[in-house]
């Protein structure tokens, strides 16, 4: 693995920052949080613009209608862009992994979504995870059963980021109750305007609803919006969730310590040593980080599927916030307890601590994350499991 850049990508990187300085706003300590719709709206701008001017789409093949750049320069595109307050989090699930399932698996038509994606014209949402199947993902219970030409959908799904703002979703469903649970799951295409699907947001601790529950009941699904076969929707699924775990880790996280030592500063605080301390592991921990996401581009610029890589930049991220945002609101002290128009800073620091457990859980859970590590990374024996091969039907409920 090279870690230094080539004059030409250091050219790339100069006219990046150089673009985003034209036409983006700086990220600083005293940004104010956008509600939530507005939040959204403004993603979709961003991406927009974005496509407007050639930075969209970098790393996607021609035919798709990208540049046919390297991950790498994409990599180093995001980098530049989390200096900005611009973001395309919103858009994580379409352009993060909606994206890049539908280039290896989708029809010609299925693949005629990209292009709506890349202007930012669609908001694409998850329905993967269930009350009875989170971790567990396998074990989800929604059902689709074929009736002619269409598949008729009944079940529940949960934590369903920004899905009240979807105007489409990738769905997991059971289509084969009669086989071990892994196997009888098929991956579709839902319109979220689909009669039959009801979205209820879930008001979260931060105050925002940014995940929701999803009830459908009898929806009916086209069978052209199955992706890949079906039953073989657990192969596609690990597509989506590898690139959901490098999406998650992907932007860097110097962002986070630049806006730590800044917050030092204001607290008065920087000569402290305790306090030089948390910031410079902070700061270990960002580089750690940078040469991680190094290992990842290296893996997708040899065409291989950064399997252990996304995870350990997944966990590593996931650690990182939660040390970060613990470290900011120990330095803000007794103002961590303000909440609204008195809290430093808009609350962004205390957003971010309390979102913690959005970015540990999503994309699979720390544990979840440290065991698949030990079985593709280490080759310790698999967790034991006692109903891999038991017919999901004859599974306890």
């Amino acid at each position: 693995m090279d870690i230094t850049e080539s004059p030409e990508n250091v050219e790339f990187r100069a006219a990046a920052r150089t673009w985003l300085l034209a036409n983006a706003t700086p990220r600083t300590e005293s940004s104010v949080a956008l509600p939530l719709d507005e939040h959204v709206a403004a993603a979709m701008a961003w991406q927009k613009t974005l496509q407007a001017h050639g930075w969209a789409g970098i790393s996607w093949p021609e035919a798709f209608g990208g540049r046919g750049e390297s991950s790498l320069r994409a990599s180093i595109f995001n980098e530049e862009m989390s200096r900005f307050e611009q973001t395309l989090g919103p858009l994580t699930v379409a352009v993060g992994m909606v994206a890049p399932t539908l280039m290896a698996h989708g029809t010609p038509k299925q693949q005629q979504h990209l292009a709506a994606i890349l202007r930012g014209d669609e908001l694409w949402c998850q329905l993967f995870s269930e009350p009875g199947a989170g971790s567990d993902l396998a074990a989800l219970a929604t059902r689709a059963e074929l009736d002619g030409d269409e598949w008729v959908v009944n079940g529940q799904k949960v934590w369903t980021s920004l899905g009240q703002f979807a105007q489409y979703g990738i769905l997991l469903a059971r289509t084969d109750p009669t086989v071990p649970k892994h196997k009888g799951i098929t991956y579709f295409i839902v319109d979220m305007n689909d009669p039959g699907i009801e979205v209820r947001p879930l008001v979260q601790m931060t105050g925002h609803a940014h995940f929701n529950e999803t009830f459908l009941t009898d929806v009916r699904i086209p069978v052209e919006n199955v992706v890949g076969e079906v039953g073989n929707g657990w192969a596609i699924t690990r597509t989506t969730l590898t690139a959901e775990r490098s999406s998650i880790a992907g932007g860097g996280a110097g962002w986070s310590v630049e806006g730590l030592i800044e917050l030092a500063r204001e607290q008065g605080r920087a000569d402290d040593p305790l306090v030089r301390q948390a910031l410079a592991r902070a700061h270990s921990r960002s580089e750690v980080m940078r040469v991680l996401n190094l290992r990842l581009r290296t893996a997708i610029a040899n065409k291989r599927m950064p399997g252990r890589e996304a995870l350990i930049m997944k966990l590593a991220y996931a650690r990182h916030w939660v040390s970060t945002t613990d470290s900011a609101m120990s330095l803000l002290g007794a103002q961590g307890m303000l909440a609204g128009s008195d809290a430093p800073h808009d609350e962004s620091w205390h957003q971010a601590f309390l979102n913690q457990y959005a970015i540990r859980l999503g994309g699979g859970t720390d544990e979840v994350q440290q065991n698949i590590m030990g079985e593709l990374g280490l080759g310790l024996p698999r967790e034991p499991s006692t109903d891999r091969d038991i017919p999901w039907k004859d599974l306890p409920k």
